[in-house]
Protein backbone atom coordinates (compact mmCIF):
# COMPACT_ATOMS: atom_id res chain seq x y z
CA UNK A 1 0.00 0.00 0.00
CA UNK A 2 1.08 3.34 -0.79
CA UNK A 3 2.06 6.30 2.09
CA UNK A 4 -1.76 7.57 1.34
CA UNK A 5 -3.65 4.75 0.65
CA UNK A 6 -2.63 3.87 4.63
CA UNK A 7 -4.03 7.49 5.75
CA UNK A 8 -6.43 7.84 4.08
CA UNK A 9 -10.02 5.66 3.38
CA UNK A 10 -13.23 6.41 5.23
CA UNK A 11 -13.52 3.01 6.99
CA UNK A 12 -15.63 5.12 9.78
CA UNK A 13 -18.37 4.68 7.41
CA UNK A 14 -18.54 0.90 8.27
CA UNK A 15 -21.86 -0.27 9.01
CA UNK A 16 -20.83 -3.58 10.88
CA UNK A 17 -17.86 -4.56 12.71
CA UNK A 18 -17.01 -8.11 11.18
CA UNK A 19 -16.98 -7.66 7.77
CA UNK A 20 -14.32 -4.98 8.37
CA UNK A 21 -11.84 -6.48 10.85
CA UNK A 22 -11.64 -9.51 7.81
CA UNK A 23 -10.58 -7.03 5.44
CA UNK A 24 -8.34 -5.52 7.71
CA UNK A 25 -7.23 -9.00 8.64
CA UNK A 26 -6.47 -9.54 5.40
CA UNK A 27 -4.61 -6.77 4.63
CA UNK A 28 -2.42 -7.52 7.24
CA UNK A 29 -1.81 -11.08 6.31
CA UNK A 30 0.02 -9.79 2.78
CA UNK A 31 1.81 -7.17 4.98
CA UNK A 32 2.99 -8.39 8.40
CA UNK A 33 6.11 -10.24 8.30
CA UNK A 34 5.16 -12.32 11.13
CA UNK A 35 1.72 -13.66 12.65
CA UNK A 36 -1.02 -11.38 11.17
CA UNK A 37 -3.25 -13.11 13.65
CA UNK A 38 -1.16 -12.41 16.51
CA UNK A 39 -3.03 -10.38 19.45
CA UNK A 40 -2.18 -8.66 22.70
CA UNK A 41 -4.43 -10.69 25.24
CA UNK A 42 -5.90 -9.42 28.37
CA UNK A 43 -7.00 -10.86 31.67
CA UNK A 44 -7.54 -10.05 35.61
CA UNK A 45 -6.55 -12.38 37.87
CA UNK A 46 -8.49 -13.13 41.51
CA UNK A 47 -7.01 -9.85 43.03
CA UNK A 48 -8.04 -7.52 39.83
CA UNK A 49 -4.80 -7.83 38.99
CA UNK A 50 -4.37 -7.67 35.03
CA UNK A 51 -2.68 -10.16 32.97
CA UNK A 52 -1.76 -9.62 29.23
CA UNK A 53 0.43 -11.69 26.53
CA UNK A 54 0.61 -12.27 22.83
CA UNK A 55 -2.08 -15.21 21.80
CA UNK A 56 -2.57 -16.32 18.32
CA UNK A 57 -6.05 -15.61 16.62
CA UNK A 58 -7.33 -18.96 15.43
CA UNK A 59 -10.61 -17.97 14.35
CA UNK A 60 -13.79 -15.53 13.96
CA UNK A 61 -17.38 -14.54 12.82
CA UNK A 62 -20.10 -13.29 14.25
CA UNK A 63 -19.77 -15.28 17.59
CA UNK A 64 -16.78 -14.09 18.57
CA UNK A 65 -13.05 -14.34 18.61
CA UNK A 66 -11.25 -17.51 18.96
CA UNK A 67 -7.84 -18.72 20.37
CA UNK A 68 -6.85 -22.21 22.55
CA UNK A 69 -4.95 -22.79 25.14
CA UNK A 70 -3.94 -24.73 28.05
CA UNK A 71 -6.97 -24.38 30.70
CA UNK A 72 -4.11 -24.89 33.27
CA UNK A 73 -1.94 -22.16 32.38
CA UNK A 74 -2.01 -18.88 34.39
CA UNK A 75 -4.64 -17.61 31.04
CA UNK A 76 -6.23 -20.26 30.95
CA UNK A 77 -7.32 -19.89 35.20
CA UNK A 78 -7.61 -16.39 34.87
CA UNK A 79 -10.35 -16.72 32.51
CA UNK A 80 -12.16 -19.34 33.55
CA UNK A 81 -11.93 -17.65 36.89
CA UNK A 82 -13.52 -13.87 35.56
CA UNK A 83 -15.29 -15.30 31.89
CA UNK A 84 -14.35 -11.86 30.86
CA UNK A 85 -11.12 -10.95 28.14
CA UNK A 86 -10.26 -8.53 25.92
CA UNK A 87 -7.72 -8.84 23.07
CA UNK A 88 -6.06 -5.56 20.92
CA UNK A 89 -4.29 -6.04 17.55
CA UNK A 90 -1.76 -4.00 15.96
CA UNK A 91 -0.36 -4.31 12.86
CA UNK A 92 2.54 -1.75 12.50
CA UNK A 93 2.81 -1.92 8.69
CA UNK A 94 -0.59 -0.94 8.47
CA UNK A 95 -0.86 1.58 11.33
CA UNK A 96 -4.34 0.03 12.46
CA UNK A 97 -5.57 -1.63 15.49
CA UNK A 98 -8.14 -3.25 16.94
CA UNK A 99 -9.47 -4.02 20.53
CA UNK A 100 -11.68 -6.26 21.55
CA UNK A 101 -14.01 -6.55 24.77
CA UNK A 102 -16.71 -8.71 26.02
CA UNK A 103 -17.43 -11.55 27.83
CA UNK A 104 -16.16 -15.25 26.83
CA UNK A 105 -17.46 -18.69 26.44
CA UNK A 106 -15.50 -22.26 25.71
CA UNK A 107 -15.78 -23.80 22.83
CA UNK A 108 -17.72 -26.34 21.75
CA UNK A 109 -15.68 -29.87 22.22
CA UNK A 110 -16.29 -30.58 18.85
CA UNK A 111 -14.53 -26.74 17.45
CA UNK A 112 -11.77 -27.94 19.96
CA UNK A 113 -11.32 -31.27 18.64
CA UNK A 114 -11.11 -30.30 15.17
CA UNK A 115 -9.03 -27.68 15.63
CA UNK A 116 -6.36 -29.58 17.94
CA UNK A 117 -6.19 -32.41 15.31
CA UNK A 118 -5.11 -29.80 12.25
CA UNK A 119 -2.18 -29.23 14.40
CA UNK A 120 0.94 -29.96 13.37
CA UNK A 121 2.17 -33.36 15.27
CA UNK A 122 4.64 -32.24 17.69
CA UNK A 123 2.16 -29.24 18.80
CA UNK A 124 -0.17 -31.69 19.66
CA UNK A 125 2.63 -33.99 21.70
CA UNK A 126 3.68 -30.56 23.40
CA UNK A 127 0.66 -29.67 25.17
CA UNK A 128 0.92 -33.42 26.20
CA UNK A 129 4.92 -32.54 27.71
CA UNK A 130 4.26 -28.71 28.72
CA UNK A 131 2.72 -27.98 32.06
CA UNK A 132 2.14 -24.49 30.98
CA UNK A 133 2.97 -21.72 33.38
CA UNK A 134 3.94 -23.92 36.01
CA UNK A 135 7.90 -23.81 37.26
CA UNK A 136 10.37 -26.09 34.41
CA UNK A 137 13.38 -27.62 36.46
CA UNK A 138 15.29 -27.56 33.39
CA UNK A 139 15.25 -27.88 29.75
CA UNK A 140 16.07 -31.65 30.19
CA UNK A 141 12.73 -32.57 31.87
CA UNK A 142 10.72 -30.92 29.23
CA UNK A 143 12.70 -32.47 26.19
CA UNK A 144 11.89 -35.95 28.63
CA UNK A 145 8.57 -35.06 28.48
CA UNK A 146 8.24 -34.57 24.86
CA UNK A 147 9.60 -38.04 24.22
CA UNK A 148 7.71 -39.62 26.93
CA UNK A 149 4.85 -38.36 25.00
CA UNK A 150 6.14 -39.43 21.82
CA UNK A 151 6.68 -42.92 22.57
CA UNK A 152 3.18 -43.11 23.79
CA UNK A 153 1.63 -41.89 20.94
CA UNK A 154 3.55 -43.26 18.10
CA UNK A 155 1.01 -44.97 16.28
CA UNK A 156 -2.52 -43.38 15.69
CA UNK A 157 -3.89 -40.05 16.38
CA UNK A 158 -2.78 -38.15 19.51
CA UNK A 159 -6.11 -37.32 21.24
CA UNK A 160 -6.71 -33.65 22.91
CA UNK A 161 -5.88 -33.01 26.25
CA UNK A 162 -8.79 -32.67 28.84
CA UNK A 163 -7.34 -29.61 29.99
CA UNK A 164 -6.87 -27.80 26.62
CA UNK A 165 -9.77 -26.11 24.76
CA UNK A 166 -10.47 -22.87 23.05
CA UNK A 167 -12.07 -19.53 24.48
CA UNK A 168 -14.25 -16.94 22.49
CA UNK A 169 -14.31 -13.90 23.18
CA UNK A 170 -17.90 -12.54 22.50
CA UNK A 171 -17.74 -8.95 21.97
CA UNK A 172 -19.52 -5.93 23.50
CA UNK A 173 -17.47 -3.85 21.71
CA UNK A 174 -15.04 -3.56 18.69
CA UNK A 175 -12.53 -0.46 18.52
CA UNK A 176 -10.86 0.36 15.27
CA UNK A 177 -8.11 2.80 15.04
CA UNK A 178 -5.97 4.33 12.13
CA UNK A 179 -2.80 6.41 11.88
CA UNK A 180 -3.76 9.95 11.17
CA UNK A 181 -1.27 12.64 10.75
CA UNK A 182 -0.39 14.96 13.99
CA UNK A 183 -1.50 12.31 15.90
CA UNK A 184 -5.08 13.21 14.45
CA UNK A 185 -6.47 9.33 13.78
CA UNK A 186 -9.33 8.24 12.84
CA UNK A 187 -10.96 6.01 15.47
CA UNK A 188 -14.23 4.19 15.52
CA UNK A 189 -16.38 1.92 18.26
CA UNK A 190 -19.10 -0.68 17.69
CA UNK A 191 -20.64 -1.26 21.29
CA UNK A 192 -23.70 -2.95 21.96
CA UNK A 193 -25.14 -4.04 25.49
CA UNK A 194 -25.27 -7.92 25.03
CA UNK A 195 -23.68 -10.35 22.76
CA UNK A 196 -26.35 -10.91 20.52
CA UNK A 197 -27.51 -7.56 20.41
CA UNK A 198 -27.28 -4.83 17.92
CA UNK A 199 -24.40 -2.97 17.17
CA UNK A 200 -24.14 0.98 17.36
CA UNK A 201 -21.01 2.73 16.45
CA UNK A 202 -19.89 6.03 17.62
CA UNK A 203 -16.95 7.72 16.40
CA UNK A 204 -14.12 8.96 19.01
CA UNK A 205 -11.51 11.65 19.72
CA UNK A 206 -8.16 10.41 18.56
Amino acid sequence: MSENELTTGDFTEEGEPYSLFGRWLKDAETSEINDPNAVALASVDEHGLPDVRMVLLKGFDERGFVFYTNFESRKGEEILGQMKAAMCFHWKSLRRQVRVRGPVEIVSDEEADAYYQSRPRGSRIGAWASKQSRPLESRFALEKAVAEYSARYAIGDIPRPPYWSGFRIRPLSIEFWHDRKFRLHDRIEFRRDAPDGPWTKVRMYP
